[in-house]
């Protein structure tokens, strides 16, 4: 089996924001085994993981706090069209914007693969 790296592309602001989210179900909740059933899925979680810690220096920085929430409303911003208009755990996301809709294969600017181009 040809085993061909894919790239991934993120924003800074994505990368942090997915790291730190990463890190709270793996190492603070230890809650990866009830969200993450298939452990072969764990595999390429733990590889991105450990990309994302490998190079973002802002997760080791002191102000680590506001910047996470700084990446974080950016993000809410580009995708809900307006600051802090955030989706609350548990809530429906049916009515949320569509870029939460995107089906697979759908190119667009949500860290879409960069196979074969």
């Amino acid at each position: 089996m040809d085993e061909e790296a894919i790239t991934i592309r993120l924003t800074r602001d994505q990368a942090f924001v997915l790291s730190d989210w990463l890190y709270q179900v793996m190492f603070q909740s230890d809650d990866l085994e009830g969200i993450v059933h298939d452990r072969a899925v764990w595999s390429p979680i733990y590889a991105i993981s450990g990309t994302l810690d490998k190079t973002l220096r802002e997760i080791f920085m002191p102000d680590h706090g506001p910047r996470l929430e700084a990446a974080k409303e950016h993000l809410r911003a580009d995708l809900y069209g307006g600051a802090d208009e955030t989706t609350a755990p548990g809530q429906d996301v049916t009515d949320a914007p569509q870029a939460h809709q995107i089906e697979r294969g759908t190119p667009g600017n949500h860290g879409e693969s960069d196979q074969g181009r």
